[in-house]
């Protein structure tokens, strides 16, 4: 075996050196790529949900990165993106909040709830779960009809203590074999109702965002394959 000189070496590490260079600089390339579609996806994202929840309210302003950070107890204990629809002379004419049900049978149900500036809903979606397919599932719009009964409800209608499943005395449907789901996501509609009459003035107050303000979404839904006995 020839042995090898300080100029070999030298130019063997300059090779590695010159492909490590080059490996780094495609990864950075692809990553900035990767991430400027992931960001396009993203806004893409918000914007259907926000429009699906504020499409009876006529607002002026995009409300994709008008957007702020909200943490209360009744909205789940985190740090959760809210979202505001506002009108012409930028008053804020109806709000998109998150909260989260912890309660859920397969763990913590996400939600995205609308609700015009008179505290009457917009709509309710899921945006993430982890309940059962064929079962807990049918908390999904593409699902079943079942989210949609929360449409033009307040917090007073029903009253207080018809915020519940049928099971439970109140006016929500469950699901057949699945209780667990459906009660989560009322008490989770209920709670969230009850955080912007206590905090109203505060949100209507809320200034817009910064220009290219973008809060990240909430994942995309998911399902759990384990059965759902109830």
């Amino acid at each position: 075996m020839p042995e090898l000189t300080l100029r070999d070496i030298l130019l063997t590490a300059a090779l590695l050196a010159g492909f490590a260079a080059v490996g780094s600089g495609l990864v950075a390339w692809v990553h900035d790529s990767t991430e400027a579609r992931i960001a396009d996806n993203r806004m893409a994202v918000n914007r259907s949900r926000i429009a699906q929840l504020t499409g009876d309210v006529a607002y002026h302003n995009d409300p994709v990165t008008d957007t702020t950070q909200l943490e209360h107890e009744l909205l789940g204990n985190s740090s959760l993106p809210a979202w505001f629809a506002r009108d012409r002379d930028g008053e804020i004419v109806a709000v998109v909040l998150s909260a989260i049900a912890s309660d859920g049978y397969s763990g913590d149900i996400h939600l995205l709830i609308g609700i015009r500036h008179d505290g009457k809903l917009l709509g309710v979606r899921v945006s993430s779960h982890r309940e059962t397919p064929g079962l807990g599932d049918a908390i999904e719009a593409e699902r079943s009809d079942w989210i949609h009964s929360f449409t033009g409800r307040s917090l007073g209608d029903p009253p207080a203590d018809h915020w519940a499943v049928r099971k439970d005395g109140g006016v929500f449907d469950q699901f057949t074999g699945a209780t667990i789901t459906p009660r989560a996501v009322v008490r989770a509609v209920r709670r969230a109702l009850e955080y912007f009459d206590h905090h109203r003035d505060e949100l209507l107050a809320t200034p817009p965002a910064e220009a290219g303000s973008i809060v990240e979404p909430l994942p995309p839904s998911g399902g759990n394959a384990e059965d759902e006995a109830r």
